[in-house]
């Protein structure tokens, strides 16, 4: 049976040179960091695909016009378009409220209070249903023929940080050639589509995002949701 000795002598002739202790501290150490810093950059990886904010900043763009007011911008904007390209321009996620707000910080308190659109335009940081409700709001005043609406895609359970990460939101607009899909925290300023039909979008989504969609539902309000939550709540409890 070969010995400690024989052991880190085949070592030391595979790496080179006469065993030395400090050497052999130093190869091991060396693995150990190596080894250390795959894990980390494995978690990153993992904790980027949960995550809804973006995996990068949004690439440079055209200068976009800035307004003084949101009222200003409402009375400038055309379309989607403009409002897309003031969110990829603008907009900054906000990692500590997305984990206040996740599904286990929520258990048994009363909903959040959701930025109101304004209050977003003056300072464009949140979370994903901050920025769709800026999103629907704001076309619904500028583009009411588009039809904006909220999408909530429901996907499998995960968590980050200790906290369940379940729901993201979008706003969905419709013209004469389909759906398309915007203000979405992980994407800023990406416009997506057209599509026929959301399950359309829906598989495309699931693929990028590389989680399994359990439910989804197109509402015209955010806050229909959250008074069924607590309706289901109270009638548990």
């Amino acid at each position: 049976m070969p010995t400690t000795a024989d052991s880190t002598r085949v070592l030391a002739g595979r790496i080179g040179g006469p065993a030395r202790p400090s050497a052999c501290r130093r190869f091991v150490a060396s693995l150990f960091a190596a080894s250390w810093f795959a894990g980390c950059g494995a978690f990153a990886d993992e904790a980027s695909r949960l995550s809804d904010a973006p995996d990068t900043p949004p690439a440079a763009s055209a200068p976009v016009p800035r307004f003084a007011s949101y009222g200003e911008a409402l009375a400038a904007w055309a379309g989607p378009e403009d409002l897309s390209a003031w969110i990829g321009a603008s907009f900054e996620y906000d990692r500590e409220r997305a984990l206040a707000l996740s599904e286990s910080q929520r258990a048994g308190r009363p909903d959040p209070r959701i930025i109101e659109p304004d209050a977003f335009y003056a300072r464009p940081k949140g979370v994903c249903v901050d920025l769709a409700r800026f999103a629907v709001e704001a076309l619904k005043a500028v583009a009411p023929g588009q039809r904006p609406r909220y999408l909530m895609i429901e996907f499998d359970p995960a968590r980050l940080q200790g906290q369940v990460l379940r729901r993201h939101w979008v706003a969905v607009v419709e013209g004469a050639d389909g759906l398309r899909i915007l203000a979405d925290s992980k994407r800023p300023g990406v416009i997506a589509g057209p599509y026929r039909t959301i399950d359309e979008f829906l598989t495309e989504y699931a693929a990028f995002r590389g989680r399994d969609i359990v439910a989804h539902r197109e509402m015209d309000s955010y806050a229909k949701r959250l008074r069924q939550r607590a309706r289901r709540a109270q009638d548990e409890g």
